[in-house]
């Protein structure tokens, strides 16, 4: 019966490949899943991470396939891809050394490496290649430039990592109140400080300390098994943790969506008050006004009648006033700059609630010697931001083409996304219905076709 450290040996190959396979994963997993258009600071620094999984996923490929390839390749060929596979240790610690300081929160976004990053790959280049200068093809040379890509990049790299998720985590993401993906994100963390340990502690044997004592022999014969072995699972720990973890970014994105939703339901509430105040209640006090006008002609002047309907008068004109300013507040939401349309489509275009989510090309084809006022450029606008705002919530597209141009006569807008298009439900909703009732308000006219995706098709007379 074989023990328990000569099971690991006979299947040693085996081990390299699942290693390898694990922290390739983990990249992979990232670089697929983590949103370009997220606001939190962790989806720009997951990108270190991700390169750090699959830079050491192939780092451990190499040491399964390069020996294989001895026995074909040349000695200049072998010593070539012994020192491209050293080099891609120490990057694969640097992006985790990078990882870890970039996401504190402290830190300073700089594009590129930190100094301090690149400060510790230079001192593993001038140990490696100056002080220790050997041939890669040497065992002793390659043992000593692991160890200390492990000592100065991997270990720092690890515990720095370790501790800036587990602040990151706390500060940014435990206020979201996802406890679920606050746990992932705590295991992620401390399996990224274990992974530290045997990671960038237990390094290959060498003749000095402390790589004379603990290394990965002294290891396998204190707890059986090799350290690859224990790398492999907490790797696993970590590419499982992280990948759920990622759930953040669709939570942000319904989160966002739904906050989009809100913000449409109250303008467009807000827009019918307007529209109600402005064609029902301040009409019918103007009406009432000139009533009361016309009967102060009937009372004798200065009588007791008089002096009150004038009283009546004054106080309509201040009910007058009071509703107009009313209306202003509703309409607030739709005020607008003394921007011309063409600056105002490209504001539109340029807006995070949209062009995080879906990429928004602007064409304008628009005569120089025609304008609108900004009243109906409001209503152009809430009509552009209806369109768009639908695209995000529904139609699961990913690029939205807006095309500005007309004759002398109408000016004509499309907004065409390739999404999944309106379905019958929709025809009949309240944000489609605002769309048409401002289209009406411009004496013009809006289409909605579905054609590899949704058009949407609005056509205004130039005059008002």
């Amino acid at each position: 019966m074989i023990t328990l450290a000569e099971f690991f040996q006979l299947n040693r190959e085996i081990i390299f490949f699942v290693y390898g396979l694990v922290f390739f994963i983990l990249g992979f997993a990232i670089i697929l899943q983590t949103r370009q258009s997220s606001q939190l600071d962790l989806a720009r620094n997951l990108r270190w991470l991700a390169a750090f999984g699959i830079a050491h996923g192939f780092y451990e490929w190499g040491d399964l396939f390069i020996p294989i390839q001895g026995e074909y390749l040349s000695e200049e060929t072998m010593r070539v891809l012994y020192f491209i596979h050293k080099i891609l240790l120490a990057v694969s610690f640097a992006c985790l050394f990078e990882f870890g300081i970039a996401i504190l929160p402290s830190s300073r976004r700089v594009r590129g490496f930190h100094p301090l990053s690149l400060l510790v790959f230079t001192a593993w280049i001038l140990i490696a290649f100056i002080i220790f200068p050997g041939n890669p093809n040497d065992i002793e040379w390659r043992r000593i430039s692991n160890a200390f890509a492990r000592y100065l990049i991997g270990f720092p790299g690890g515990i720095l990592a370790a501790y800036g998720l587990r602040v990151h985590t706390f500060q940014r993401i435990k206020p979201l109140n996802v406890p679920q993906i606050v746990r992932m994100f705590q295991i992620a963390g401390i399996s990224l400080g274990i992974y530290a340990v045997v990671g960038g502690l237990v390094v290959p044997p060498i003749n000095f300390f402390p790589g004379n004592i603990v290394n990965t022999e002294t290891f396998t014969e204190f707890l059986g098994i090799p350290p690859l072995v224990l790398r492999s699972l907490v790797g696993m720990i970590i590419a499982f943790t992280v990948i759920r973890a990622l759930e953040v970014f669709s939570l942000e994105t319904d989160r966002r969506i739904e906050q989009l939703e809100q913000q449409q339901i109250v303008n467009a509430e807000q827009e019918r008050l307007a529209r109600n105040l402005h064609d029902g209640a301040i009409q019918k006090v103007y009406t009432a006004g000139l009533l009361v006008e016309s009967a102060t002609r009937l009372a004798e002047p200065q009588s007791e009648l008089d002096q009150r309907l004038k009283r009546a008068i004054a106080a309509l004109s201040d009910s007058i006033l009071d509703l107009r300013r009313n209306l202003s507040e509703l309409h607030a939401h739709t005020q607008l700059a003394d921007e011309s349309l063409p600056e105002l489509l490209q504001k539109i275009a340029q807006n995070p609630n949209y062009n995080t989510m879906v990429n928004i090309a602007v064409k304008l084809d628009i005569p120089e010697s025609r304008s609108i006022s900004g009243r109906r450029a409001a209503h152009v606008f809430a009509i552009i931001n209806e369109a768009l705002a639908n695209t995000v919530r529904h139609a699961r597209a990913g690029n939205v083409h807006i095309h500005a141009g007309g004759d002398h006569e109408h000016l004509r807008i499309t907004i065409r996304d390739d999404g999944m298009g309106m379905s019958s439900d929709a025809k009949n909703g309240y944000g489609l219905r605002n769309m048409r009732d401002r289209a009406r308000l411009l004496n013009g006219k809006i289409e909605f076709e579905n054609n590899k995706g949704l058009t949407v098709n609005l056509e205004i007379p130039w005059e008002e």
